[in-house]
């Protein structure tokens, strides 16, 4: 049966480790399997601009062997009213795999329901697992684990935030979060995690209260793609969960910060965090690379033994 990667909770743990120990081979070019995604073609469906998540997907289908064919609603009849039932039929005939960046979480659930073919959440409304794989793997190189890791989001409860709770409640990674009251995650997304861990998502108002003792700082933009008018509103009340050198000064001595990318400089991050000794956020943007390979090899490459 084919499988599809449209949240973190797709996975298993075993997966996952499995996943992030492949990808450090990947990365470290000890273990990087000649091609075995050779010949086959890998779809890349997306509503939205991009700069990682196109260029590393983009990389990794060149250097697993296959090629990658770059598509927007633009390019396709789906611009033009055709449904998301048809397209999906009519590409899984064509394609290996699929990536897809959307807008809403429902086109990238409904076109996975009628694909034949896996397909990857490269970023919706409500998740952006392939985020959180890359995010995991820079926590574990840089802390040499992540069960009983603290990490402290600070900003909107957005899908990196969704993606990351997950991936906290699977590998048991303690996660704070600190937001203004009103811009929390999603509750289902929390009553999940709380069932995987059997207690409630730690949300906070205070970021210096969310920050405190933590490994490992994690924020992202106030105002997501599609929110631009929202952005005078979500900028006053974020102003107080900026991460800044006074705000790291309270986390753990070799705290690490991530951010997801791109960053709004001078917004919910400063230069001294972004570009300082503590920050990871360049490492965490080549991790996307290393982890998404593994994941089309697992996904595309399982997928294809299992079918001989």
């Amino acid at each position: 049966m084919k499988r599809d990667f449209l949240a973190v909770s797709d996975l298993s743990r075993d997966e996952i480790d499995h996943l992030l120990q492949r990808a450090a081979a990947l990365k470290s070019g000890k273990d990087a399997r000649a091609c075995p995604l050779i010949g086959r073609s890998i779809g890349l469906l997306f509503e939205k601009s991009s700069t990682r998540t196109r260029v590393s997907f983009e990389v990794g289908i060149y250097q697993l062997g296959a090629q990658s064919i770059y598509l927007t609603p633009k390019d396709i009849q789906i611009g033009r009213g055709e449904t998301i039932h048809d397209t999906a039929k009519v590409l899984s005939r064509y394609l290996d795999a699929i990536v897809m960046r959307t807008f809403s979480h429902e086109t990238v659930s409904e076109f996975a329901t009628h694909a034949s073919i896996p397909v990857i959440n490269g970023l919706s409304d409500l998740h952006h697992p392939c985020q959180a794989l890359g995010d995991l793997l820079t926590i574990l190189e840089r802390k040499g684990r992540l069960r009983g890791i603290r990490l402290a989001y600070v900003g909107d409860g957005n899908n990196v935030a969704n993606s990351l709770i997950e991936a906290s409640a699977i590998m048991g990674i303690e996660f704070t979060m600190a937001c203004p009251k009103g811009y929390e995650p999603p509750p289902d997304i929390l009553d999940r995690a709380k069932a995987l861990t059997g207690r409630d998502v730690k949300i906070v108002r205070d970021p210096k209260e969310a920050v405190k003792g933590a490994d490992a700082v994690y924020t992202d933009v106030w105002v997501s793609m599609g929110q631009e008018k929202e952005a005078s509103q979500r900028n006053r009340k974020f102003k107080k969960y900026q991460v800044n050198t006074a705000l790291l000064s309270v986390a753990g001595e070799e705290a690490i910060v991530l951010h997801c990318l791109p960053a709004h400089r001078g917004e919910e991050i400063t230069d001294e965090v972004m570009d300082g000794a503590q920050s990871v956020v360049f490492d965490q943007a080549e991790n996307r690379l290393h982890t998404q390979k593994a994941l089309l090899e697992f996904l595309v490459a399982g997928a294809v033994r299992e079918s001989n």
